[in-house]
């Protein structure tokens, strides 16, 4: 990564911020905002203790079924509800498997419709879920980064937060650091080449 990516990187965490507020509290009906959908809730929890059981424990011979069609055509399995549905085919090798790969569709629709009382477009719905959760991820990346700079290097890690996240000029950021310029510009450059050989 290139010192002006770091820099455009770090420059966006705000922003960033802003817009996963934003797509939080757009509205799915039913008093019921994104930001829920996005988060830990007890289907996904039971989902994690029936993991370890064999499906027949819990799954009716025709989800059986489903299931192993799913596992024929997955390649790999995603987790966001958007590229979850997006990874099931429209149409299977055979004629037997279009019927049950469309209901497959069909149940993580019912699935995102449970949960939210969905009122709106479907695929708009998830558009946004999938940006949250994407935003979600780039700003937990970068604050791991920093606090991983932080453990070694904490007046560096503070330096970059103080210029590029909140957009301090450098007179502001060199009394906040108790340094002069000459040492604030040697160490931003150091900053920024750490920081990027973290996120590499």
């Amino acid at each position: 990564m290139t010192e002006q990516q770091v820099i455009e990187q770090l420059s966006s965490y705000r922003q960033k911020q802003a817009r996963i507020q934003a797509l939080g509290t757009y509205g799915v009906g039913s008093g019921i905002q994104i930001s829920r959908l996005s988060e830990e809730d007890q289907l996904q929890q039971l989902h994690r203790r029936l993991r370890g059981l064999p499906s027949y424990m819990y799954l009716s011979k025709r989800d059986q079924e489903l299931e192993a069609t799913a596992h024929s055509y997955l390649t790999y399995y995603p987790a966001g509800v958007r590229a979850q549905r997006n990874a099931i085919p429209d149409i299977g090798a055979y004629e037997e498997d279009d019927e049950r790969l469309q209901k497959l569709r069909t149940k993580i629709a019912k699935v995102i419709d449970a949960r939210g009382g969905c009122k709106y477009d479907l695929d708009e719905v998830l558009d946004r879920l999938s940006e949250l959760q994407d935003l979600q991820a780039e700003v937990k990346r970068m604050d791991h980064l920093l606090s991983l700079l932080e453990g070694y290097k904490p007046e560096y890690a503070k330096l970059l937060r103080l210029k590029y996240i909140q957009d301090m000029d450098v007179p502001e950021t060199c009394k906040r650091l108790a340094v002069v310029e000459k040492t604030y510009y040697r160490w931003r450059k150091r900053a920024l080449d750490e920081f990027s050989k973290l996120s590499s």
